[in-house]
């Protein structure tokens, strides 16, 4: 027996740096290197692009997402590079952000 995909999730332009599933919500959320997170559904349609703040200002400051984790009530929590934890509802509402200088590992 050859074990094939359930789906093949797309929309990421860089590689994958975090990945997480909340089975209770049938979500897949990924974050990758240059770009956004994307929520996907566990049959593979992109439903939502969670931006964090100040991805408007250009490339340069683009938030480079290193640990993201997902509750079952339905929020998402994503730490970026810079120190930055940020809240998401799963409908791509920011809800909170909060700055950090410790190293989240």
């Amino acid at each position: 027996d050859f074990a094939t995909p359930r789906a093949i999730l797309t929309g990421h332009d860089y590689e994958i740096t975090c990945a997480t599933i909340c089975a209770e919500l049938g979500l897949v959320i990924s974050g990758s290197k240059e770009g956004p997170c994307l929520i996907h559904s566990m049959n593979g349609d992109l439903l939502r692009t969670l931006e964090g703040p100040g991805t408007l200002e250009g490339p340069e400051n683009c938030l480079r997402p290193k640990l993201i984790q997902a509750s079952r009530e339905g929020h998402c929590v994503i730490y970026y590079e810079n120190g930055l934890f940020c809240v998401f509802s799963v409908n791509g509402r920011l809800q909170a952000t909060m700055e950090t200088d410790d190293k989240i590992k």
